[in-house]
């Protein structure tokens, strides 16, 4: 018995000396979200449809505006002429009947011009947040698979900022840096003439210099 429990007391101190067992590295990977969110094609499209329907919207304020402004003019000229004592007393009461109306006019709007501002904020705003959740799906599926695949354990985005404005990674070395090729695999499915490429971009950018420089 004496033996046995030392034998097993041998065994648990041999235990915790022994160097534990090496846990895996990690391997991890980077992107900048803000890039492939911004040079996604779903995410300009999207831009573009809001900037229509922007300009829409001001449009049909401006109508708004312009009939608001119309009436007012209206009721002014009725209010100013309702005393005239040149007229008969008919006449100036048809013209405080008038003024009247078209106060009941502007007054409605008004409700009418707060009534479409306040929905078209709200439309515009829950567009943009449906949008801006189905494009950062559509870019957070294709990094857990390519993920998956690759064998990583963690994907960093290095455009990340704390709350305090601050960038939340310091410092990376470049490696495994997905951002151009999930942009690149995300961008297959443009539409043909919706954008031309990064790098075509690019490299206008650099003939275009390379010609300012030339003059000079």
């Amino acid at each position: 018995m004496k033996t046995n429990t030392a034998t097993f007391l041998a065994l648990v101190i041999a235990s915790f000396l022994a160097p534990p067992a090496r846990a895996a590295e990690p391997k991890i990977a980077i992107i900048d979200l803000k890039r492939v969110f911004d040079k996604y094609w779903k995410t300009k499209q999207a831009n573009a449809d809001l900037d229509e329907q922007k300009a829409d919207i001001s449009k049909k304020k401006k109508g708004i505006l312009d009939d608001y402004q119309k009436v007012t003019d209206d009721y002014k000229k009725l209010v100013e002429t309702a005393n005239d004592q040149a007229v008969s007393s008919d006449e100036r009461e048809r013209r405080k009947s008038a003024a009247e109306k078209k106060l009941m006019e502007l007054k409605e709007i008004e409700q009418t011009a707060t009534l479409f501002q306040r929905n078209s904020e709200e439309n515009l705003a829950l567009q943009v947040r449906r949008r801006t959740e189905n494009i950062l799906r559509d870019i957070r599926e294709l990094v857990d698979a390519k993920a998956r695949a690759a064998g990583y354990t963690l994907v960093i985005d290095t455009a990340a900022q704390t709350g305090a404005g601050t960038p939340f990674v310091l410092y990376n070395n470049g490696q495994n840096d997905l951002t151009e090729e999930i942009l690149s695999q995300l961008n297959a499915a443009a539409p043909i003439g919706l954008q031309k490429p990064d790098a075509e971009k690019d490299k206008s950018g650099d003939k275009n210099e390379d010609k300012k420089e030339g003059k000079k």
